[in-house]
């Protein structure tokens, strides 16, 4: 008990002197931006949400403009809700606005720092920037890998119509040997493969451990001090768990190509190149191992976020997976799959591959930006280490963006519509030197899916003894958003659809 009653003492300590130096040093060069009402000491604790904390963002951004600003404890929170605002600030002063915050659950206690979503602004996250650039970071770049994104595709085909009522797995496992054959040349097992499972559990612990009002800890970083052994201090042995499974997710896959280069076997891929250049020092192929981790990761759990809104918005609006069809039919036909050759010619397609990116928020309040110096923005004061958080949820919902925001309608991207309504790529990736650099293959790996699925599926609510069972529109919390759990039935359009679906793959 005495030992318990030091500890606590030492953190009110830590919080005292933090709030005294934010009340003491910070220099008042304007107003903060406006937002709800804070009490002294806690800020505005009891107003953070612990769960979908977009929604209430979105109300507050409603009541008191585009950039508001909240506190905990000192620290300063400046929340966006306009892609204008975003731009403005992200985009045109990114020298200033693209470093990460100290993130201390997921970042510091887990380990997630050192991959290229939390890595600080510096010289490490330029390097994973050039790292990345090189390989996807253009659709000319891309092209390398289209085989390998047709290939694993067609092979989703195929355990989608062997065992239709697994959707969710069979996205996810196509997702993951996509990645896994761009990052390390690693063709997953077609059963239960161990470093699938891996990304799928450390990008869901991300998830939870970097979502704004998750865990204490990133509201309050004194509580890190904590030992595992206080009472209310379980978050650091979760924090352990996770850990090794991060580290496992990395390494792993890494020594696996390592292996492979030994014996003559590894397959061209992101890590072999990098590890093939000469004079290759420690810092180096840390460098490579935890951005080749980055890409794996992150590709792993977005693209699977979006593939799968993509089968729920099918089976909640027939008409727009009948017009994708009918264009399909006409374009591509029934002798053959569609590929990436046919993009161009697509124009339904591509709209609806935006109308998904648009309709559900894959991450639907970013990664927060962190201030590095004072800044004055439309009148108001930006502190240094101000945490930037972008309601991107808002951004993609906004009625005076979008017409009917709540509705699903790819036709927004077409023809004079088109030219009112915004691209949702230019908000769904991030903004400024922060933007996702995976945003290219993203796109492809979202196009190659949804026209492979529609030129062999039909898609529809599923019913059970009569009764359909209608799908809620509602995603679940975390960083990396998914839509909640559906039911849908999938069955092949036709007999010539199964015969193309079981034919061989591409190579």
């Amino acid at each position: 008990m005495v030992g318990m009653i030091v500890v606590l003492d030492v953190i009110l300590g830590f919080v005292g002197l933090f709030i005294l130096q934010r009340i003491l040093f910070r220099r008042s060069t304007g107003p903060l931006p406006p937002g709800p009402k804070k009490v002294p000491l806690l800020g505005n604790l009891l107003d953070m949400p612990s769960e979908r904390e977009w929604f209430t963002f979105a109300d507050w951004g409603d009541k008191w403009g585009d950039i508001i600003s909240v506190s905990v404890f000192g620290q300063q929170f400046i929340i966006l809700s306009s892609a204008k605002a975003a731009i403005d600030m992200l985009d045109k002063k990114s020298s200033i606005y693209s470093d990460r915050p100290v993130m201390q659950m997921g970042g510091e206690l887990v380990g997630w720092k050192n991959t290229l979503v939390l890595v600080p602004y510096g010289d490490r996250f330029r390097n994973y920037r050039k790292l990345f650039h090189q390989l996807i970071g253009s659709h000319s770049a891309m092209e390398q890998f289209h085989p390998v994104e047709e290939k694993e595709t067609h092979r989703f085909l195929k355990r989608l119509l062997s065992k239709p009522n697994d959707l969710a797995e069979h996205v996810r496992k196509t997702a993951g040997a996509i990645i896994l054959r761009i990052s390390h040349g690693y063709e997953v097992e077609e059963q239960d493969d161990p470093f699938v499972t891996l990304a799928d559990v450390a990008t869901e612990q991300f998830s939870l451990s970097t979502a704004p009002g998750g865990f204490l800890v990133n509201l309050v970083p004194a509580l890190r001090h904590i030992p595992a052994w206080v009472p209310g201090a379980g978050f650091q042995k979760t924090a352990s768990t996770w850990a090794k499974t991060l580290n496992e997710m990395v390494d792993r896959p890494h020594m696996f190509v390592k292996q492979q280069m030994t014996t003559g076997k590894a397959d061209i891929s992101f890590t072999s190149k990098l590890l093939d250049e000469p004079g290759v020092t420690l810092e180096r192929e840390f460098e490579i191992k935890w951005s080749a981790g980055s890409l794996y990761s992150g590709g792993a759990d977005t693209t699977v976020s979006a593939i799968y809104a993509f089968f729920k918005a099918m089976a909640l609006h027939p008409d727009a997976q009948a017009k994708a069809q009918e264009e399909l039919d006409a374009v591509v036909g029934n002798d053959r799959l569609p590929s990436f050759s046919d993009r161009e010619r697509l124009p339904y397609i591509n709209a609806l591959v935006l109308e998904v990116l648009r309709w559900h928020s894959v991450t639907p309040t970013g990664v927060p930006h962190r201030v590095m110096e004072d800044n004055i923005h439309d009148g108001y004061l930006i502190p240094k280490g101000a945490l930037v958080i972008t309601n991107i949820w808002k951004m993609l919902h906004d009625p005076k963006v979008y017409s009917e925001p709540m509705s699903f309608r790819p036709e927004r991207f077409l023809g004079p519509e088109s030219e009112r309504e915004q691209d949702p790529r230019d908000v769904c990736f991030g903004f400024g030197r922060r933007i996702c650099p995976g945003r290219v293959l993203a796109d492809a790996s979202v196009f190659i899916s949804c026209a492979m699925s529609l030129s062999t599926f039909n898609i529809s609510k599923y019913s059970e003894n009569g009764i359909v069972v209608e799908p809620t529109v509602d995603q679940t919390t975390g960083t990396i958003s998914h839509p909640t759990h559906f039911q849908c039935t999938i069955k092949p359009r036709s007999q010539k659809a199964v015969a193309l679906i079981n034919s061989d793959e591409r190579n």
